[in-house]
């Protein structure tokens, strides 16, 4: 059994969210008081017991997720469970950090701080309500991609998440992305419909973002990751140090490739995918991508212990 360990993006947080691992094992419990330390506040107490529109907020949602998949990962370690038993990891959107994070090439810490910066700089590059995003259900990526073209008109337009074969994300300005809803339509999308989210991730207009990012990333400690990435960007596995940090700013205007991601750890021999951290929306994309592979959710301390038995059997 070849399996990858992969981490989720933002829509997954919710309140309560790893509270029972930290409860449950001592080293899930220390990466929640690690990301409370490095950001100099208590994220632990937002997440466990906030309001879900503060959780929900970019720059928080993303530490936040973060330290819940790393928590759900130092679980597992404790069964017994390391990285190497991942063939790769791959994470989507600011999952790519905590992939990363995952096979020790980024500390904890730095990630921590990384992921508050950017979801401050995502939110900052485009005021409120110049920029949107919408899913695309029922086109395949490339009938999506010639829509966010023609909606453009001379504005900012872009795929920029290939979910599964019936999801695209495009984003962009606002008027473009609902010229492009109804572009869809006509074009027999299932649905098209504009995302509740605060900005218009993943497309051009967060150029000012992946600028504060590479000043960032610039004074941070990049390891070789214990086992490859599977990089959002070129959906192709990567281990090179320089090569990780320019793809972290790319990726900060560029299309998430998460179908080709999938088709990549499936080509090269993974048959089983577990979802580390908050939610199950990674592994519905990778079964209808490719439904030979076998997917687990390891969120609790249930299944962390289900997984780490399933590979002891």
């Amino acid at each position: 059994m070849s399996r990858a360990f992969v981490f989720p993006g933002q829509g997954a947080q919710t309140i309560g969210m790893g509270k029972a691992l930290a409860d449950a094992y001592p080293a899930a419990k220390a990466i929640f008081d690690e990301v409370d330390d490095a950001l100099g506040e208590k994220l632990s107490a937002l997440i466990w017991e906030g309001e879900q529109d503060a959780l929900t907020l970019t720059q928080n949602a993303q530490p936040a997720l973060m330290a819940t998949s790393l928590a759900a990962l130092r679980a597992l370690e404790s069964e017994g469970v390391t990285i190497e038993a991942a063939q790769c990891v791959a994470g989507h959107s600011l999952g790519e950090y905590s992939a990363l994070a995952a096979a020790g090439s980024i500390s904890v810490a730095d990630t921590a701080r990384l992921l508050r910066t950017r979801g401050q700089a995502m939110q900052a590059a485009v005021p409120v309500g110049v920029g949107a995003m919408a899913a695309l259900l029922g086109l395949d990526f490339e009938t999506a991609k010639a829509v966010a073209e023609a909606a453009a008109q001379g504005e900012v337009c872009q795929a920029a998440n290939d979910n599964d074969p019936g999801q695209v994300v495009v984003s962009g300005h606002k008027a473009a992305v609902e010229r492009a809803v109804e572009i869809a339509k006509e074009k027999g999308a299932k649905r098209a419909v504009l995302l509740p989210v605060s900005a218009p991730f993943h497309c051009a207009l967060m150029q000012p973002a992946a600028e504060a990012m590479a000043e960032a990333l610039s004074h941070v400690n990049i390891e070789r990751p214990a086992v490859p990435l599977v990089a959002n960007v070129l959906a192709e596995e990567v281990v090179n140090t320089a090569t990780i940090r320019s793809l972290l700013v790319e990726q900060v205007t560029g299309s998430v490739r998460w179908r080709e991601s999938v088709l990549t750890m499936a080509s090269n021999g993974v048959t089983e995918v577990w979802e580390i951290g908050a939610g199950k929306a990674l592994s519905g994309m990778i079964r209808r991508i490719d439904r030979a592979i076998a997917c687990k959710s390891v969120g609790t301390p249930d299944d962390v212990k289900a997984a780490a038995e399933s590979i002891t059997a």
